[in-house]
């Protein structure tokens, strides 16, 4: 949709603006647009607290959020590592995107959650919340994971929880490690990323580093060497949109698979035609990103007992290594 605002037009924040020119629509979805990189005033992407000014030329693409009512149950099998009255921590396998969104209506983590969940999946609490960290309209969502990456991921049953843990993220007090395959090899072996990201310019549905972005806290530490790829374990003190991956790329290393961030490229190696056959042949063994999310830590925010859980690198990334 393309509006262009007139040329007597007040001073008025973008998203009031469009909430009141766009039919069916509301401040939270329009910021919840902006945020995903889906408004341009003037060819570049704003934020939502951009001022309009008279004869600005505003472009918005806005996706449809299904509501709760519209999510339905789906059979789907889940990997239950625990479950209390107020939790539960999940094992997601790649391919699986977490909460239903443009292009992506079934076959979620949320569409297994309420049918595994039955008549109190209708219940499961939906709140507004940082777009790094879950969001609106993601029943039980506290934080996300990139549908290619698999890994640990805590739900929450009831709104007191899933407020409590969302604060939790939002302060960082919680233990976060993903191993990775990475290509190349580190002059350091361990060491911190602290760089900033944002919706990259040129491209807004990727992310890059930006100065005017949020900081973004990554430590990282080589577990073992293959020829030209690393595996390394990565502790997050942030959770920014596709941090590891956006932080590996531009460390020189991408993520081995990593479509988006030049992951299937490879890095640091002269090419033989024999090297070149085995990457293409690892390549196919391990068609996404090899990123898995290994361990989840915190206190319970109801229990106050501390939990922690791990889970093993799945069977894919298992191969991968096995084979480098």
């Amino acid at each position: 949709m393309l509006f262009r605002v007139p040329a007597g037009q007040a001073k008025l924040r973008i998203d009031k603006y469009l909430a009141g020119h766009i039919e069916n629509s509301s401040r939270t979805k329009i910021k919840n647009a902006i945020n995903e990189g889906c408004v341009e005033v003037n060819g570049r992407i704003i934020k939502a607290n951009y001022v309009i000014l008279p004869n600005d030329s505003i472009e918005i693409t806005l996706p449809y959020l299904p509501e709760k009512e519209d999510v339905k149950p789906e059979n789907i099998p889940l990997d239950i590592l625990y479950e209390d009255n107020y939790l539960m921590i999940v094992n997601k396998p790649a391919g699986m995107v977490t909460h239903p969104a443009y292009k992506n209506y079934s076959g979620t983590l949320v569409n297994a959650l309420m049918y595994y969940m039955g008549d109190e999946g209708a219940s499961l609490p939906r709140l507004n919340g940082d777009e790094d960290e879950g969001g609106n309209e993601r029943a039980g969502i506290v934080h996300r994971l990139d549908k290619h990456t698999s890994g640990i991921m805590v739900v929450a049953k009831d709104e007191d929880t899933q407020r409590k843990l969302s604060k939790l993220f939002s302060r960082h007090d919680i233990e976060r490690e993903y191993w990775a395959v990475v290509w190349g090899h580190f002059k350091s072996k361990k060491g911190r990323i602290e760089k900033p990201l944002g919706r990259n310019p040129k491209d807004r549905k990727k992310f890059a580093i930006v100065e005017s972005g949020k900081m973004a806290i990554t430590d990282y530490e080589v577990e073992k060497e293959f020829d030209f790829t690393s595996l390394v374990k990565l502790r997050l003190h942030t959770g920014r949109t596709h941090q590891i991956r956006v932080h590996m790329y531009s460390m020189g290393h991408p993520v081995f698979g990593d479509v988006d961030y030049d992951g299937t490229t490879p890095h640091g190696i002269q090419l033989s035609s024999n090297i070149k056959q085995r990457i293409n042949n690892l390549l196919e063994l391990m068609p996404r990103q090899a990123l898995h999310a290994k361990v989840l830590g915190f206190t319970h925010p109801i229990t106050n007992k501390p939990l922690r859980f791990e889970s093993e690198l799945p069977e894919d990334m298992n191969a991968l290594i096995k084979k480098l």
